[in-house]
């Protein structure tokens, strides 16, 4: 065997290889010095602040119930909007406004919302208005009934005057299929070709939680003159 050869040059560097598995967590660490003491907070200025912003608030909600209530002259329940609409329209007329503002022919679904919606009618002066109750023909069997204005029947309550409730069914074919409103708070039938004044209903806008959608003005935002 010959001697040993001089160290050759450094060769090229290989091909990075395939990553390695993770290896085991280290130790932990020596606890840090103890920071500093923070300053007092001087809170009596921010409890001044948000005082002042539940005064303001309360202001707003008296500005918002009396523009609703007194400059508006809307009623309200828990979850809707009432407006008695004085443009004396017929029946199909005014189905057509109220949507056009955002809402339909108002509904007395309840004996509450039948009160309120009477004595809005008696405060304002009147004696009848249109209410979003209409006679309607059943396809399946051809017979007849009566329904609201978002097509659902009516269940439970209903407000039919004596007169009424003694003569037979009125057929949604004939002119007086249309629904009335007294302001002793019982329904009458009319002719829907009748012009007269008519109350409109709006949903409440309910906050937008996760999930909301957005975008333009919401429902329940009654308009008091269609677009």
């Amino acid at each position: 065997m010959g001697l040993v050869g001089e160290v050759g040059h450094t060769g090229k560097m290989g091909p990075i290889g395939e990553r390695g598995i993770k290896g085991d967590p280290g130790y932990i660490g020596l606890a840090g010095f103890k920071g500093k003491p923070g300053t007092t907070c001087d809170c009596s200025r921010y409890r001044k602040v948000v005082g002042q912003l539940d005064v303001n608030v309360g202001k707003l909600r008296n500005a918002v119930k009396f523009l609703k209530n007194v400059i508006l002259g809307l009623k309200e329940t828990e979850e809707r909007y009432y407006l008695l609409v004085k443009e004396s329209k017929r029946f199909g007329e005014a189905s057509m406004n109220c949507k056009l503002r955002g809402g339909t022919l108002a509904m007395p679904k309840t004996s509450e919302t039948n009160q309120l919606m009477a004595e809005y009618v008696s405060q304002a002066g009147l004696m009848r208005v249109y209410i979003g109750v209409q006679a309607q023909s059943n396809d399946t069997d051809g017979t007849s009934g009566h329904v609201f204005a978002d097509s659902s029947p009516l269940q439970g309550f209903t407000a039919w005057s004596q007169e009424e409730e003694l003569n037979s069914p009125v057929s949604p074919h004939t002119n007086s299929s249309c629904v009335e409103l007294l302001r002793s708070g019982t329904w009458s039938h009319v002719e829907c070709e009748a012009a007269m004044f008519f109350i409109c209903e709006f949903p409440k806008s309910r906050r937008r939680g996760a999930g909301g959608g957005g975008g333009g003005r919401g429902r329940g935002t009654p308009a008091l003159v269609p677009p």
